[in-house]
């Protein structure tokens, strides 16, 4: 029993009253009472509602104490449930040990009942004890440490996973749908002859029961059948029902309601009665303990639902007592968590249905033989290992469900139920299949046995068996299987076992589906001519079975993911074949057609075809659907064999191909095309005349080639709601805001410098997205025009006073989504460069299949919890797991019914591993994954949790007790099974997470996480093969993505690639207090005449910003009670200088005083009022350079230290010299680009003084002349940056660079008959320059004879 000692009684926060104070029980146990304020939005206290100092160290003294919220039970509707605040809410602190008896006691409760999840509330026993059913909840969630368990069970958030009451909570709703009453005037009968009485009336099942409000209980009741009736409304009287009976002799009464919500009330459920043709009474999910005594008036009754109730025996209107119901014949009494059979429900002779599943039954008595009208009987779910012999007397039985029960073996009793023609026993512990047993059983024709442990099959003589059609061995351990004994066999399913071979009988065969096996053969004979669809995928075979090209109905063959090199002509020829699936072998060629074909649909993906047979559209003129991605194809056949084309394909998809311009004149012969993809081919342009005849296009994917021009002729298609052109070199903005349909446009990663917009934009833009178009200006006029699209997606330009510095130089990501052929996009993404004062990152992918509010709210409160939980313990393995259980706890009411896969990766500093400068951590639920790119080689770091692929967790559910459906859903909903949310699934589905940590090292090049939908479609090797070499991380996303659709996915995509920057040059260490920026990120070095295309901001830094009329993030987030940011602000110049502890990382140790260590940098200077590009106190320019204020970006390897004496030391240039010799004996090399703005203001550490000097307005402009964005550069730093960054050996990182000019025509421009003569003054420059003397090391030079 848990006591209070006297001296610990505490006060809640704010002060509790006078009363409470002073409540003391007799039980020992204390009650803190209090009136507690609710979150409006979410129907979970408050942190004010945390009991005082002296409780918490009551609580700290021994983990087992703990306090447990009791609520008041005032609710009154639905509504008010979640939004009302309770008026009486007690906390009481106990122990582990205290029973519900001693807390009743205290509280003059009668019993306490529990909720789970907002949904059933139960009756505690009086020896259960409250807190330990809350600490047993939070240890299967996932929390190991009792310490944590104590504090989370004390969060008042709690409640909206598990809730106790001092009485059972009632709804309104709820109570109108069990029983309606109240005492109105009536009248009996149609005429006026009846004058109106107050009576009372109830409405209860299916009769409406009219009695003396005095004598309701002894005297007379009328009782008036509702089923077939009808109910009017009374004219003549306001608030009026005349409810009438069925039949000749129809009675009729009329009921005079007060109010209209009375009235309304009694109609609504009055109507659902009259309107059935069966006497149904539906009760299920009421928190039943026992049928409402006004139910047994209905006695025409058949079918009784009390399914999800906790019904007992032993209780006026409980178990026992249904047998009054003599017209019952259905009953269905699933998940009431009985325990035992209820053995007087085998009184009920009339039964003929009869449901107990889910119910922890262990064995079933002898008397249910005496059920011998019953024809369906369901027991799944339960812990049944036998049957009893007597219910091989239920004769009529022709259904029984025993799936997911404990049998070893199929029972015998089997063979005397003569009408079952099925046995289900799937999720059973069967480990031997013996077709002997079946033979006996001549009745059965269909065999589920899926989910099983089945590893070997045992005939027990050669006699075939002709009765079974059907069977079902999905999910199981079979190595070989001989079934050619089933002689009649027409369907079988065995998927996702460990064949090697498999022998089938050829004489019925209709269907066969063999996916995710290891089969390298497959006989069948004789040959099936019925057989229509034939699934053979995820396999290792390496030919077509003949016996296949021989079916002459074979419509459906699947053969992908094999190891096959040829196709037989016999097969492509079929004259019954429509679905041809034969993408992921290693085909090199199709056979040539000689005769018309009827294919329908044809997916070659992933083969090594260099072409299409020249005959391919010509022949099969039915074919509507083509994916030939993937593959190395030059040219396309054509399509006309004379004047007009034949051709109705609809669907093109040539994706990831060696395609040239060559190719498009071919594809005006498909005038039928609704989808065209063309990306990642080699198109350099789109002839106008040629798209101008593809009238019927809706969806076009020209991205990753390198088109300048969309064509204008795209205006004439009036169908086009889909352009996706990213990743190419498109400088004019296309004509497609006129089209009338138009919904998704992705321009992105292109070279827009403006767009032309007309007057009016079409009212169906959903979409548009123009990141990574650096040279792209928006007016704030444009914006204002685009203020009605839901999603606008641009380069967000940096603030002023950003503090570049500490945006991270290891790391850059960038991501893409796309919401595929839904409506509605339920992928959400997380990205911070800079997390945890900028020394970590955090990226994380959310995916709610269906839902798009809980990836949101994960989205907006993930990344806060995380930073809480990091400071809370420095152990990955605990941090994020209870990241992972906090975030499930924090989604609140959202997260009762709704789920959502989550991914989340932790870059921090390696404190561990003295070898690596940083670590990654990746915990994941659900189906996101993540794969990190070591050497070019993919390195997974998750794990699927869903029942297909993961044997273990689908053997826990199985033990659960959970009913796994037929297409491998929990109950029906999930195939997950660990998720964020969907508490109500609890056990089954849990959000303890997978973690995975490892060290980053110099060969970790990239991370990529995705959802479901992009892994499903994409290998991992595919994935980092095809951005390795992709130099803009947000491009590289969208190729992922492009990718994904291409290769026939069609649900949300989600794709981030955040590109690593791990090595020796990586370090987190700190100097003046300022992060030391490290190498930029893939930054190439370039000539001046093969400058490379910059790269895009948004997608290194993460500042493309998303536009959406939808629900706010701040909106978002108050829901869960969370103040959430997708971003943590960094810090200025002014606070990171403050003095502080030099932070260093493992490989670069606190030196000693005088040793330099050399970090690359970044200078920036302006051109502000300036003709030449300089400023204005500069003289002359650099000679043979023409610029006009353009920025200019020259890299080079920048010495920064804490002084001007150590920047000019000799170990500063020994240091220097000898950094990379192989690249200093090349020479200096500059990269000159022309940039926007958009990557400027990266400031450099300078000492203290003139930090302070700067801080103050009054005097920036006497020590640095002002930029044109406002911010400051000291003009002496600038210089003497510059003069350093002349003689410095180049290297790939560091650059330095000036911002541009807001005016379009602002422009650096090097004359190309100048370049190498520029290239040459700077060579010589470089080798002229003597060897400084000592002193010149030591003292800083005053004049410069030149800026650059």
């Amino acid at each position: 029993m848990g006591e209070v000692e006297p001296g610990l009684a505490g006060s809640l926060e704010p002060p509790e009253p006078p009363e409470a104070s002073a409540c003391r029980r007799p039980g020992g146990i204390r009650v803190l009472k209090r009136n507690m304020k609710r979150n409006g939005s979410r129907n979970c206290l408050n942190r004010r509602s945390r009991f005082g100092s002296r409780e918490r160290d009551w609580l700290r003294e021994d983990v087992k104490r703990g306090c447990v919220y009791l609520y008041g039970a005032d609710m009154t509707t639905a509504a008010t449930t979640a939004t009302s605040s309770s008026s009486d809410l007690h906390l009481v602190l106990c122990t582990v040990e205290t029973p519900a008896s001693e807390i009743c006691a205290g509280e003059g409760r009668e019993s306490l009942y529990l909720q789970l999840h907002g949904d059933l509330v139960r009756r505690l026993e009086p020896t259960e004890r409250p807190l330990q059913i809350v600490y047993d909840y939070l240890s299967r969630l996932g929390f190991e440490d009792p310490v944590r368990i104590q504090e989370e069970a004390t969060n008042p958030d709690l409640s909206c996973m598990i809730r106790f009451y001092g009485e059972k909570p009632c709804q309104m709703d709820h109570l109108d749908r069990i029983l309606l009453s109240g005492i109105y005037n009536v009248r009996k009968g149609k005429t006026q002859l009846h004058k109106w009485a107050e009576r009372l009336v109830v409405l209860c099942g299916t009769c409406l029961i009219v009695s003396s409000v005095k004598d309701c209980q002894t005297g007379k009741m009328h009782i008036l059948p509702l089923v077939g009736g009808k109910i009017e409304e009374v004219k003549r009287r306001q608030h009026s029902l005349a409810f009438s009976s069925a039949g000749a002799q129809a009675q009729t009464y009329h009921v005079s309601f007060e109010t209209l919500a009375e009235y309304q009330r009694w109609q609504r459920q009055a109507s659902k009665v009259v309107s059935q043709r069966i006497s149904t009474v539906d009760l299920s999910c009421y928190s039943l303990e026992e049928v409402p005594e006004h139910l047994f008036y209905s006695q025409d009754i058949t079918y009784l639902n009390l399914r999800h109730n906790f019904m007992q025996l032993e209780r006026p209107g409980g178990l026992d007592t249904l047998y009054k119901f003599s017209q019952l014949k259905g009953l269905n009494l699933s998940h009431n968590k009985l325990g035992l059979f209820p053995v007087l429900l085998c009184e009920i002779s009339t039964l003929t249905e009869l449901n107990l599943s889910c119910n922890g039954f262990h064995d079933l008595p002898n008397q249910i033989g005496n059920l011998l009208n019953l024809q369906t009987l369901c027991l799944d779910g339960n812990f049944l290992t036998a049957l009893p012999e007597e219910l091989g007397n239920l004769q009529q039985l022709s259904s029984l469900g025993i799936s997911f029960n404990n049998f070893s073996q199929i029972p015998e009793v089997f063979e005397k139920l003569t009408m079952l023609d099925k046995v289900v026993m799937a999720g059973n512990r069967l480990e031997v299949l013996n077709l002997g047993v079946l033979t006996r059983m001549n009745h059965i024709k269909h065999v589920d046995l899926r989910m099983n442990h089945l590893k070997t099959m045992v005939t027990e003589n050669l006699e075939g068996n002709k009765h079974i059609t059907h069977m079902d061995l999905r999910d199981n351990q079979l190595t070989d299987l001989d079934l050619s004994s089933l002689c009649n066999l027409e369907q079988l399913h065995c998927e996702r076992n460990y064949l090697r071979e498999l022998t089938l009988s050829g004489f019925s065969l209709r269907t066969l589906y063999a996916n995710w096996n290891r089969l390298t053969a497959v006989n069948v004979y004789p040959v099936p001519s019925l057989l229509t669809s034939l699934e053979l995928s995820r396999n290792l075979l390496e030919c077509v079975p003949d016996w296949a090209c021989e079916a002459r109905k074979l419509e459906i063959l699947d053969m992908s993911y094999n190891l096959l090199t040829e196709i037989p002509l016999r097969i492509l020829s079929s004259l019954s074949l429509r679905k041809l699936m034969l993408g992921h072998n290693h085909v090199h060629a199709l056979p040539v057609l000689v005769e018309h074909i009827p294919l329908e649909v044809l997916d070659i993906q992933h083969n090594a075809l260099s072409r299409l047979p020249d005959t391919l559209f010509s022949k099969a003129l039915n074919l509507r659907y083509l994916n030939a991605s993937a593959n190395s194809l030059e040219c396309l056949p054509s399509a006309c064999t004379g004047e007009e084309s034949l051709s109705v394909l609809q669907l093109l998809y040539l994706t990831n191909n060696l395609l040239t311009d060559q190719c498009i004149p071919v594809l005006v012969g498909h005038p039928h095309l609704r989808i065209l993809h063309l990306a990642n081919n080699q198109l350099q342009t789109f002839p106008a005349s040629k798209l101008n005849k593809l009238e019927q296009l809706e969806e076009l994917n020209l991205s990753g080639n390198k088109l300048k021009t969309i064509p204008t002729t795209i205006a004439n298609c009036k169908r086009l709601h889909t352009l996706v052109a990213h990743s190419n070199n498109i400088s004019i903005f296309p004509e497609i805001l006129q089209l009338p349909q138009i919904q998704f446009v992705d321009l992105s990663c292109n070279d827009l410098t403006e767009i032309l917009i007309p007057e009016a934009l079409p009212a169906t833009l959903q979409d548009l997205d123009l990141t990574g178009n650096t040279n792209l200006v928006l007016e704030h006029k444009t914006l204002d025009m685009f203020s009605h699209i839901t999603t606008l997606k641009i380069d967000q330009k940096p603030l002023p006073t950003t503090d570049s510095t500490v945006a991270s130089t290891f790391w850059s990501h960038g991501l893409a989504e796309t919401a595929g052929q839904r409506n509605k996009l339920c992928v959400s993404a997380v990205a911070m460069d800079n997390f945890a004062e900028g020394v970590g990152a955090v990226y994380g992918m959310f995916d709610g299949d269906r839902n798009e509010e809980l990836p949101r709210l994960l989205q907006c409160t993930m990344a806060d919890v995380l930073l809480e939980e990091v400071q809370h313990s420095t152990n990955d393995m605990i941090f994020m797991a209870n990241t992972f259980l906090v975030s499930h706890r924090k989604l609140g009411m959202a997260g009762q019914k709704l789920g959502s896969s989550a991914l989340l990766c932790y870059i921090r500093p390696d404190t561990a591993d003295p070898t690596s400068s940083f670590s990654l951590t990746v915990a994941n639920v659900g189906t996101c994954q993540a794969v990190l790119c070591r050497g070019g080689k993919p390195v997974p770091l998750s794990k699927v949790f869903s029942l297909e692929q993961d044997p273990e967790e689908a053997q826990r559910v199985k033990d659960q007790k959970a009913i796994v459906t037929e297409d491998n859903k929990v109950n029906g909903v999930t195939c997950c099974t660990r998720m964020l949310g969907c508490t109500y699934l609890y056990p089954w589905i849990l959000p303890k997470p997978h973690i995975f940590s490892t060290p980053l090292t110099i060969q970790d090049e990239l991370l990529i996480l995705g959802n479901k939908a992009l892994w499903e479609h994409l290998s991992y090797t595919e994935a980092v093969s095809v951005v390795r070499h992709v130099q803009d991380p947000l491009a590289a996303a969208k190729k992922l993505c492009t990718l994904a659709q291409s290769y026939g996915c069609q649900d949300n995509v989600g794709a981030m690639v955040v590109y690593l920057n791990i090595g020796e040059e990586g370090c987190t260490c700190e100097m003046n207090g300022l992060t030391l920026p490290g190498p930029v990120g893939f930054a190439s070095t370039a000539t001046i005449k093969d400058a490379p295309k910059p790269t895009t901001p948004s997608s290194s830094s993460g500042i493309a910003s998303e536009f959406s009329s939808e629900v706010s993030t701040s909106e978002v987030s108050s829901e869960v009670g969370s103040t959430a940011s997708d971003e943590h602000n960094t810090m200025g110049l002014e606070a990171g200088s403050l003095p502080r502890p030099e932070r260093r990382c493992s490989l670069h140790p606190v030196p000693t005083a005088g040793i330099f260590q050399r970090q690359p940098s970044c200078a920036t200077f302006s051109s502000n009022q300036s003709d030449n590009g300089l400023d204005s106190d500069d003289d002359q320019p650099v000679e043979g350079v023409i610029t006009n204020g353009s920025k200019v970006e020259v890299e080079v390897d920048i010495h920064c230290c804490r002084g001007r004496d150590l920047e000019n030391s000799p170990t500063l240039l020994e240091k220097s010299s000898t950094a990379c010799p192989e690249e200093h004996a090349r020479g200096l090399v500059f990269g000159i680009r022309r940039q926007n703005s958009v990557n400027s203001g990266i400031l450099l550490p300078v000492n203290r003084d003139k930090m302070e000097l700067q801080k103050s307005p009054s005097t920036s402009c006497l020590y640095g002349k002002k930029l044109s964005n406002g911010s400051i550069v000291p003009l002496e730093d600038s210089l003497n940056l510059i003069e350093v960054a002349t003689e410095a050996p180049k290297r790939k990182t560091g650059y330095f660079a000036a911002p541009t000019q807001l005016e379009p025509e602002d422009q650096f421009v090097v004359p190309r008959d100048l370049e190498e003569e520029v290239k040459e003054q700077m060579k010589q420059h470089q080798e002229s320059r003597p060897e400084p003397s000592e002193e010149e090391r030591t003292e800083p030079p005053e004049e410069f004879d030149t800026a650059l």
